[in-house]
């Protein structure tokens, strides 16, 4: 049980949450990338992305790994994007602080997405049993660069009305 749930169950609510983020996060983005400002969305993205890391470390582990040290990084760079978006109001270096922030908190959803593919999709498991893999290290290697050109595109491009 966590958090008064079964595993299974909590399982679930976890990745329709992370899910949610991800969809969100991509609206979000792409609608920086139009220099479009969705309040919204953008909440329900940053919401979802938070509930997503916090509801990661209620899993049962016996050691400290890289999913708890991903969900860590992911939070710190969230408070970033909070503090630069509802405390700085995006002002100055803040613009740019957000997108970045806001950017990389999206693609470690998507990196932990494709690592979870890879483990639990028979497909993608049988060309990378072992997530070591040419095929999964292609993957997330487009990933990232998927992820730097949104980021680019976004800084560049996302100059919001005060």
């Amino acid at each position: 049980m966590i958090l008064g749930l079964s595993v299974a169950a909590f399982t679930t609510l976890h990745v329709i949450i992370s899910l949610v983020a991800i969809a969100a996060g991509l609206v979000v983005v792409l609608a920086m990338i139009g220099n479009h400002r969705l309040d919204g969305m953008t909440a329900v993205f940053l919401v979802t992305t938070i509930a997503t890391s916090v509801t990661g470390f209620f899993f049962h582990s016996k050691a400290i790994g890289p999913p708890h040290v991903v969900g860590a990084i992911s939070l710190v760079i969230l408070a970033v994007a909070l503090f630069a978006l509802y405390a700085r109001r995006l002002a100055g270096i803040w613009r740019p602080a957000y997108v970045i922030t806001a950017v990389a908190a999206l693609y470690f959803n998507v990196f932990v997405l494709v690592v979870q593919a890879f483990q639990k999709i028979p497909v993608l498991n049988a060309f990378a049993p072992k997530g070591t893999e040419p095929p999964f290290a292609a993957a997330q290697g487009a990933t990232l660069v998927l992820f730097v050109v949104l980021g680019v595109l976004a800084v560049r491009r996302y100059h919001p009305a005060p």
